[in-house]
C-alpha cells in the first residue's frame, strides 16, 4: 500500500522539497512513498524543480483511508482533509507542534531549524546513513536558501548553514548564493498574477485563542513590485477573511533586501497589532523593520496578544 507524503495547505518550497525529499528516503528504507502537494507551486517551486529534473509531484487533499506522512507542518487547518480517516505514520518539521493527534505512536522528528531540508539533512546523514542523491540535495538546498531568506532570517540556524554548504557540494552547485538570488527573482514574479493567487502564494491558517487567523507571506526583492496592486491585495484579504468567516488575516509585504515586513492588516479588532508588536496600524499597514519570519516574529507575537 502506498504512503503519501504532504507538505502543507498553499504550498511554499520547503513543503513541496520535503515530501519529495523524504518520500525519496522513504523509498531508499523500503517504503512505497508518493510525494504529494496540496496546492499549485509558486515561480520559485517550479524553477526549482525543472533545475533539478523532477516532476511536479502528484495534487491530492484528502487522506481518507490512506496512510501518510506530514512534512513541514503539524496544523490541522494545514493538513489534508480527514487526517482522522487515515492513518498517519510520520512528521518532519521545523516548526512548533501543532494541534495534529495519533491514536498510536509515531515518528517524529521535529527541530529547532530554519527549514524542514535542514532536518532531512540529518535524518540521511546521521540517522538513517544513506547517501543523498544529487538532485535531492539541489532541491533540499534550495528550500533552505528559500526558508531562511538567504540567512537572512531570524529562523536561521549554525546548522541551515552547514546543511546548504555540504549540499551544495552534493548537488554541483558551485556558489548556492547566486542561485539563491535566482530564486529570490522568481519569488518576487507578481506582475500578472492575480491578487488572490498571490495572497494564497504562501499562506497558512492558524487557531489563536478560538480565533481563525490567516497570514500570508510575500518575499520581494523590492516593495515597488507591488506598488501599484496594493488595492487589489488589500480588498481580496478582505475577502478571504469573509470567505473563512476569519477574525484577521495579515499579509506580510516582506523585501528580503530591505529586511523588513509591511504588514497588511484586516481584523476585527485592529489593537492586536499594537499588542504584538508595539506599534499601531497606519492605516491598512504598520512597517516592521527587522520582521521576516512568519514562523518566529509574526505567530509568537500573535499569539501572545490573541491570549491576553
Amino acid at each position: 500500500m502506498a504512503v503519501y507524503v504532504f507538505g502543507h495547505k498553499s504550498p511554499d518550497t520547503d513543503a513541496v522539497t520535503a515530501a519529495i525529499a523524504l518520500a525519496e528516503l522513504q523509498k531508499m528504507l523500503g517504503v512505497d512513498a508518493v510525494p504529494c502537494r496540496q496546492g499549485e507551486l509558486n515561480p520559485e517551486t517550479e524553477l526549482i524543480l525543472n533545475k533539478f529534473g523532477f516532476d511536479v509531484p502528484e495534487l491530492r487533499t484528502d487522506v481518507t483511508g490512506e496512510k501518510f506522512m506530514l512534512v513541514d507542518h503539524s496544523d490541522l487547518k494545514q493538513a489534508p482533509d480527514n487526517c482522522d480517516k487515515g492513518e498517519l505514520l510520520a512528521i518532519v518539521d521545523h516548526h512548533k507542534i501543532g494541534d495534529i493527534t495519533t491514536p498510536n505512536p509515531i515518528f517524529a522528528c521535529v527541530m529547532p531549524v530554519g527549514c524542514t531540508g535542514t532536518v532531512l539533512r540529518i535524518l540521511y546523514k546521521d540517522v538513517y546513513k544513506k547517501e543523498i542523491p544529487p538532485n535531492i540535495a539541489g532541491i533540499m538546498m534550495s528550500a533552505i536558501l528559500s526558508d531562511t531568506v538567504l540567512f537572512k532570517s531570524v529562523t536561521c540556524t549554525p546548522e541551515d548553514k552547514e546543511a546548504v554548504a555540504d549540499l551544495a557540494k552534493i548537488a554541483g552547485i558551485d556558489d548556492p548564493m547566486a542561485w539563491g538570488m535566482e530564486m529570490a527573482k522568481a519569488k518576487s514574479a507578481v506582475e500578472g498574477v492575480p491578487a488572490r493567487d498571490l495572497v494564497f502564494r504562501d499562506y497558512k491558517d492558524f487557531d489563536m485563542a478560538g480565533n481563525n487567523v490567516g497570514i500570508g507571506q510575500l518575499e520581494l526583492v523590492s516593495l515597488d513590485l507591488v506598488a501599484n496592486m496594493r488595492d487589489d491585495l488589500y480588498a481580496e484579504i478582505e475577502k478571504v477573511k469573509a470567505e473563512g468567516n476569519r477574525h484577521s488575516v495579515f499579509l506580510m509585504l516582506t523585501d528580503i533586501m530591505e529586511e523588513a515586513t509591511d504588514l497588511m492588516v484586516v481584523s476585527d479588532d485592529p489593537s492586536v497589532v499594537e499588542k504584538a508588536f508595539g506599534k499601531a496600524l497606519e492605516g491598512r499597514t504598520v512597517w516592521l523593520p527587522g520582521v521576516m519570519s512568519r514562523k518566529k516574529q509574526m505567530v509568537p507575537n500573535l499569539e501572545k496578544a490573541f491570549a491576553s
